[in-house]
């Protein structure tokens, strides 16, 4: 896109130097527009400029002023690009400045990729203030635990005060209720104190059902094509120009105002684009522009339900240039092993072949013929490295998306719990852990919601339901209206210091400080490892190097104990950490050494890892 006229509009409200506010609308349609102050009685006229903008620069608004957009003397409406909605998502903006707040993150420097080690967060349950506020209290937590990044799922203003954040329908608000944009400034500048790099998670997508007023102001959707929740953001029809520079404005903002360290974009498949330059690849190319600028890194990592290397290639070979991106297969192929039931999605995979493959290859599918999706899917990543690939056990989605939001915990033994910790830690991937799982929280995470409109809350309600017909789909589902669901998904913080929780944080804490400080764990090649598996046993032998380095982890996902032989070298194995020690309350102590060709007695649900 030339952007040398729309960089002079960058939309909503800003105070220059001077103190002036200066404001942008776009509304290609609209005969006149003002801007109202509800308080003062005041209206400021805009003036119409090129392409549907509007625009003006006053004195008469200063921070902490509410205000409405007026169109053609009808209807007042929040601002698109509001900053701030004190009185929620039917409300009017509030007029800030994010120059304001006082940085002192100046020596920052973001982690390579490959020193990332993920731990997503919702701030409203992860404490139980669920606040911004009280997640920084939490941080010399996290930093003891090994954590190098928090992944926050999304922020923009939601209908209510409860909600996962996907509803959001004002992209460069803050929510209110977690503590607004300073709030989130000041978390983000903690964390950088404590050497935590912040990942953002934003939706670029689709907007919520509730107050979503893009539309009165133009056409930001398109019904040319559809998505899971109804017509898709307008990317490439008529008008497109403005709403592509109002989405790659909000990313931008993210980087310069708020220092965040990367964006990770929501169901990045369900972006309809067939324009020439894709808006992700747009994306890249401004933030690099940004990069270029300020001398800071930025990171931008996708969800992606397609095995397409297309979207994590380089833009000069003819990628869009995304860092990473999240890899269900794996969870998925993980899962089936450790037991899941082969239902919903989860009827591709077949257990310990597609986790092997899923090891060795990033993608499971990668051109074969899929079941679930009824067509050959996928293309092969040989070329693009292990810290390319978000891996998990766990996340929102697989936990929050279940009927009754169990985590694994409450699904898998004891001893299982562990080896799927050090399937995840082991792997050559980016790892990224689900806020308590390290302490096996019980608590679910369920689907929760606070709709104001009792016709739309209905809605969900049965659209819950029909989500959970085929897929964990027995009993009732909990009510995501109430409160009483959003506080059953709230972290039990005192269970660290309790049994067996606090074995399992410590074993947690063990394998994040191998995978930090070990020269073969750090390493993200996918091409120093060797995968073999055995079906008939369910064992995985997972062999890996880094230079005169070499480990191997034999992991045995049966309920029996099983042989398995070490692999011959000239020299002798020596033990790392094994799930079923004493000290991680199993019940057999390895010898500290074994002999090469050696065949040992495995465990049932553990894993092993030699040197």
């Amino acid at each position: 896109m030339d952007n040398s006229i729309l960089n002079k509009y960058r939309p909503g409200l800003r105070f220059n130097d001077g103190g002036e506010a200066e404001i942008v609308l776009w509304a290609p349609d609209v005969q006149k527009a003002e801007v109202i102050l509800p308080s003062a009685g005041d209206t400021i006229p805009l003036t119409k400029q090129e392409l549907g903008y509007w625009t003006t620069t006053t004195s008469l608004i200063k921070p902490g002023d509410y205000y409405k957009f007026k169109l053609n003397d009808e209807k007042a409406l929040s601002d698109p690009a509001s900053l701030s909605l004190p009185e929620g998502v039917h409300g009017p903006s509030m007029a800030i400045n994010l120059n304001d707040f006082i940085w002192s993150d100046g020596n920052w420097i973001n982690h390579t990729l490959e020193d990332y080690l993920l731990y997503e967060i919702h701030t409203g349950t992860f404490t139980p203030e669920g606040t911004f506020a009280a997640i920084e209290e939490k941080l010399d937590y996290l930093k003891e635990l090994g954590i190098t990044a928090i992944e926050i799922m999304p922020v923009a203003q939601f209908p209510g005060d409860r909600n996962w954040g996907y509803d959001g329908v004002a992209p460069f608000a803050v929510q209110h209720s977690y503590g607004g944009a300073e709030g989130l400034q000041h978390l983000v500048n903690a964390c950088h104190r404590k050497n935590i790099a912040v990942v953002l998670d934003v939706v670029y997508n689709h907007l919520g059902p509730e107050g979503n007023y893009l539309p009165e102001f133009g056409p930001y959707f398109t019904s040319r094509y559809t998505t899971p929740w109804g017509v898709a953001v307008n990317f490439d029809d008529e008008y497109s120009y403005a709403v592509r520079q109002y989405f790659v404005e909000n990313a931008l903002m993210w980087f310069r105002d708020f220092h965040i360290d990367a964006l990770r974009m929501d169901a990045v498949h369900a972006i309809k684009d067939f324009s020439p330059v894709h808006i992700l690849r747009e994306i890249r190319q401004e933030v690099d522009k940004l990069m270029s600028e300020t001398g800071k890194k930025h990171y931008l990592i996708v969800e992606l339900d397609l095995n397409d290397t297309r979207f994590i290639n380089p833009v000069e070979q003819g990628g869009y240039g995304m860092d990473a991106q999240w890899i269900d297969e794996f969870h998925h192929a993980l899962r089936v092993t450790a037991g899941e039931e082969k239902t919903g999605y989860y009827s591709d995979f077949n257990g310990i072949a597609h986790l092997a493959k899923g090891y060795q290859d990033a993608y499971v599918y990668d051109g074969q013929f899929s079941r679930h999706r009824k067509k050959f899917f996928g293309i092969k990543a040989e070329n693009n490295p292990g810290s390319q690939f978000i891996v998990f056990s766990q996340n929102h989605d697989q936990v929050g998306n279940r009927m009754y939001g169990e985590r694994i915990n409450s699904l898998l033994s004891f001893e299982m719990k562990k080896l799927v910790a050090g399937a995840v830690l082991l792997s050559p991937y980016l790892p990224m852990l689900f806020m308590g799982e390290e302490w096996v929280e019980p608590h679910p995470f369920l689907y929760f919601v606070s709709h104001t409109d009792p016709q739309l809350a209905e809605s969900v309600r049965e659209g819950r339901k029909e989500e959970f017909a085929a897929f964990h789909g027995r009993g009732e589902a909990p009510d995501p209206i109430s409160e009483e669901t959003f506080q059953e998904s709230k972290l039990q913080w005192h269970l660290i210091e309790e049994e067996p929780h606090k074995t399992v944080l410590n074993f947690y804490k063990k394998l994040i400080s191998l995978r930090k400080t070990h020269p073969v764990l750090k390493n993200s090649g996918r091409k120093e490892m060797r995968v073999s598996c055995d079906e008939t046993t369910e064992t995985l032998v997972l062999h890996r190097w880094f230079e005169n380095h070499m480990i191997v982890c034999l992991m045995n996902f049966s309920e029996k104990e099983q042989q398995i032989m070490i692999p011959e070298t000239k020299e002798s194995w020596k033990k790392i950490i094994h799930s079923s020690d004493t000290e991680w309350k199993g019940k057999t102590d390895f010898p500290e050494e074994f002999s090469p060709g050696e065949t040992i007695t495995l465990r049932p649900e553990s894993v092993l890892v030699l040197e």
